[in-house]
């Protein structure tokens, strides 16, 4: 049996709720896309294990594509602590020069009660460590998908930070013998 495993990362199809919010774990997906869906799913492999972030717009995607997904906590997106379900332009004003300075660096600042980026990345890699070898789909978030480059690539947090990742686009990375390869970005 091979010891490499294959990752196919989905980003989740788009949350069906306003523009500019930080999204909760239970924001709904908007799945209506059948034409997206039936593209993603022709790109997926036969009977591969598939995961996904606790989300609801996470299971409900992998559900749309035929997927069994089993939850796995350590792929949910980047915990917002108390900036969870807020609006950015809201945030921005109330908070004004402190807002500004958590988006400065990004990677290591921290919400109140929540996480930063680069302990995203870590809480990535402990789930990635868990993978057995074969064919892996994960259904999950893109600062999930952005964690998952920045180990890969061996990249800081930050410079993950600059990779875009779309809804119902598909990441390709592969863990092999003595490290990664990246198979493609954001297809």
């Amino acid at each position: 049996m091979s010891e490499q495993t294959r990752l196919w990362l989905i980003r989740h199809a788009p949350v069906a709720g306003p523009e500019g919010v930080i999204h909760a774990i239970d924001a709904p997906a908007d799945i209506g896309d059948a034409a997206a869906l039936a593209t993603l799913r022709t790109k997926l492999p036969a009977g591969a294990t598939a995961f996904a972030s606790p989300s609801i717009r996470t299971l409900a995607t992998a559900a749309a594509l035929g997927l069994n997904a089993v939850e796995q906590p350590d792929f949910v997106e980047q915990n917002f602590g108390d900036w969870t379900g807020r609006r950015h332009d809201d945030l921005a004003r109330e908070l004004g020069e402190a807002y500004r300075d958590f988006w400065r660096t990004p990677a290591n600042s921290r919400p109140p009660a929540g996480e930063s980026f680069a302990e995203q990345v870590a809480r990535v890699g402990n789930g990635l460590a868990k993978l057995s070898a074969g064919d892996v789909v994960l259904v999950v978030h893109s600062g999930t998908i952005r964690a998952a480059l920045a180990i890969a690539l061996d990249l800081l947090p930050e410079q993950a930070l600059r990779f875009a990742i779309d809804p119902f686009s598909l990441t390709r990375i592969d863990r092999v013998a003595g490290g990664w390869r990246v198979v493609g970005v954001n297809g």
